[in-house]
């Protein structure tokens, strides 16, 4: 198969529209047209990562951080970035990167975070604004299934745990075809009223193409009349963080040993205890420092998270307790999430995970 093809199955589950204005995630290197030999899922896509791609046939590199960042000038292989982007090039290898997109869905980066914990009960922390769109169209009474279920099944009218969610009204339309019409209904040059449907539905920002052409398809007026307007509500399943709780609460002691044996840490960095039992837990894979506020307000008795600088700790002020596990550590269960995803659609291709630990950080102990 094509890579193009595993690349439209990635971005159904995290479309690229959800990353962070500041991010890279796509493709990075290489044609989305060439034939797929085999992919290699990883958390960074550094040299040693397409040497192993290399060595095992495998064109095509899926990982979440994306090895080019910001711009680049030149590329002379004087730092990790060139020479891995050297040898990519070089050797036919396609980069993918995965990264805010993956981040900002409830089953992305953090839900596996949240797996390893048992956390249940589980909410976006800080829900992602400007994602939900609403459309509002007229249809005659005699096509109004034909048309809401066509929109239904592109992908509109999708609230929270609900779907095929709608709302209709009954009135009349007017219009009058001119000599170069074909009206489905009325005569040229007469006025024509008709009893129509109105038909409102919301759905996400990203499929307004796919939800417009299902609706321009199965409608039979030949200029169909629709409004598409922005949202102020957020998908509560998009955005940043999460939140979620434990079955039963337990001792702070125990939860960070908990947190300890679930990510393999040799070190947790955090705050003062509070003495409080821990029940409500929020966290942010990778650099999550911005949330603080967030799962404050939250009523969070654990943040856990990474890249904490020591004046970020201050903030918890006594409220909750600010953990940071490490940033490779935090997302190191992606590696397995990209695959489970890519083996679930593709069962019968070759998807290795990277062999490579690409964690930067030592620890002396």
């Amino acid at each position: 198969m094509k890579i193009s093809e595993i690349i439209s199955h990635l971005e159904t589950i995290a479309p690229p529209s959800y990353q962070e204005n500041y991010d890279n995630a796509g493709l990075l290197t290489g044609s989305s047209n060439r034939e797929c030999t085999g992919i290699i899922t990883s958390l960074d896509a550094t040299e040693e990562v397409v040497d192993e791609a290399i060595s095992k046939n495998c064109n095509l590199i899926v990982s979440h951080h994306p090895i080019i960042f910001g711009g680049l000038k030149k590329i002379t292989g004087k730092n990790y970035v060139e020479k891995a982007i050297i040898a990519a090039i070089k050797n036919d290898i396609a980069m993918y990167a995965i990264h805010t997109n993956l981040d900002n869905v409830i089953n992305g980066v953090n839900a596996q975070m949240a797996d390893k914990l048992g956390l249940i009960s589980r909410k976006i922390l800080m829900p992602k604004p400007a994602t939900v769109k609403k459309m509002y169209t007229f249809v005659p009474a005699s096509h109004l299934e034909a048309v809401r279920s066509a929109i239904f099944n592109a992908g509109a009218g999708v609230i929270g745990n609900y779907s095929e969610s709608s709302f209709s009204s009954q009135g009349t339309g007017s219009f009058k075809a001119s000599e170069n019409a074909n009206p489905f209904v009325g005569k040229i040059g007469e006025r024509h009223y008709e009893d129509e449907i109105k038909l409102e539905t919301i759905f996400p920002a990203y499929l307004q193409g796919k939800i417009l052409q299902a609706l321009l398809e199965s409608h039979p007026y030949e200029e169909v009349a629709y409004d598409i307007i922005d949202l102020a509500n957020a998908d509560m399943r998009i955005g940043s963080g999460l939140i979620g709780e434990l079955p039963e609460p337990v001792d702070e002691h125990v939860f960070l040993d908990r947190v300890k044996q679930a990510f393999g840490l040799v070190v947790i960095r955090h705050t003062p205890l509070t003495g409080r039992p821990v029940k409500k837990v929020a966290l942010c894979g990778g650099a999550g420092s911005f949330l603080i506020s967030k799962a404050l307000s939250s009523g969070a008795d654990f943040y856990i998270t990474a890249d904490v600088k020591y004046h970020e700790f201050f903030d918890a002020n006594g409220k909750l307790v600010l953990a940071d596990i490490g940033h490779f550590e935090s997302e190191q269960f992606t590696i397995g999430l990209l695959y489970d995803i890519l083996r679930e659609k593709f069962p019968t291709f070759a998807v290795l995970k990277t062999g490579v630990k690409t964690n930067p950080v030592r620890y002396f102990v």
